[in-house]
């Protein structure tokens, strides 16, 4: 982002365009916003990452850039370093050289609930003093990550804010993702894979008041600090997708009950978290920010619409 006092000059989104990229997303963006600019680039790349930094004289970064799916990463956790900790180093470092000591710089570091580890049904969520404790390849390159901003706060002055948000959901999401996923096994009558008994709880927040949530942190949040950024929508995995199966047979006219039948339970993945749930007063007193759309009845818009 290039910001300056009448707002956002410019906006560069650098993406490398791996499998979970889509640029059909970005039709007809510079209708509504024609200082959007993009940038195809690996953040593994530290000379590509360098350049466009100091071509485009970035001000402030808002760092989402990462290798997020669970199962992709205890299959193979390799990328999820290289990308999620070497691609933030690369970043770090190319802000850090072209921002020197100038002031009015911010980085947001895009974290997850994830590196707080699990929670019991009955514990209180997390706080940002939560001592980290990764479960899965990814939730380590995540945690990883945000302490490697911190050690450029600490050491250099660095103008970095981490934020930790639970589950998003929301239009174009990836297919793999759990809503895209059952969405599409009840678009076609296949079995909805639950792990294990279904009974872990995650929390759910829309991608619109997620990217909010930033905005408002990106201005208004102090440089050093950590924001968790929370809903208080919790719901188990199997609760979650019998409203999904009972929104869609509503959708469809269908008898009540018809498409929890293809719910069908598999095997539990290594490592599996019973639960995630942050404690969000911080961001909120912090920067007044409330998340606005509601969980279930924008799952019913959706559906009753047919747009996922």
């Amino acid at each position: 982002l290039i910001i300056d006092r009448a707002g956002v000059d410019k906006l560069i989104n650098l993406d490398a365009l791996t499998y979970a990229g889509n640029l059909r997303n970005l039709e007809g963006i510079h209708d509504t916003h024609p200082r959007y600019q993009f940038e195809h680039a690996d953040l593994r790349d530290a000379a590509s990452v360098q350049r466009i930094v100091m071509e485009h004289d970035i001000s402030h970064v808002i760092h989402l850039a990462a290798e997020s799916h669970v199962d992709r990463s205890i299959q193979s956790a390799g990328v999820f370093m290289e990308t999620n900790v070497l691609g933030t180093l690369n970043l770090l470092d190319a802000c850090r050289a072209n921002w020197g000591k100038e002031k009015g710089h911010r980085f947001i570091q895009v974290s997850t609930d994830e590196v707080y580890g699990s929670l019991g049904l009955e514990e209180a969520p997390f706080t940002e003093e939560s001592p980290l404790l990764p479960n899965s390849p990814y939730a380590a390159s995540k945690a990883a990550a945000d302490c490697l901003v911190r050690s450029y706060i600490q050491t250099y002055g660095f103008p970095a804010i981490i934020t930790r948000c639970c589950n998003n959901y929301g239009p174009n999401q990836h297919a793999e993702k759990f809503i895209p996923t059952i969405l599409n096994c009840l678009r076609d009558r296949k079995p909805i894979p639950i792990y294990g008994d279904g009974q872990q709880v995650r929390e759910w927040i829309h991608v619109s008041d997620h990217a909010e949530a930033l905005w408002q942190v990106l201005q208004k949040g102090q440089p050093g600090e950590v924001y968790n950024i929370g809903s208080g929508e919790e719901r188990t995995n199997l609760e979650l997708a019998e409203m999904l199966c009972d929104l869609y047979d509503e959708s469809k006219r269908n008898s009540a009950g018809t498409s929890c039948g293809l719910i069908t339970h598999v095997a539990d993945r290594p490592g599996h978290d019973v639960r995630y749930a942050v404690n969000a007063d911080k961001v909120k007193d912090g920067v007044g920010l409330n998340p606005a759309i509601s969980f279930k009845n924008e799952l019913r818009i959706r559906l009753l619409g047919d747009i996922y």
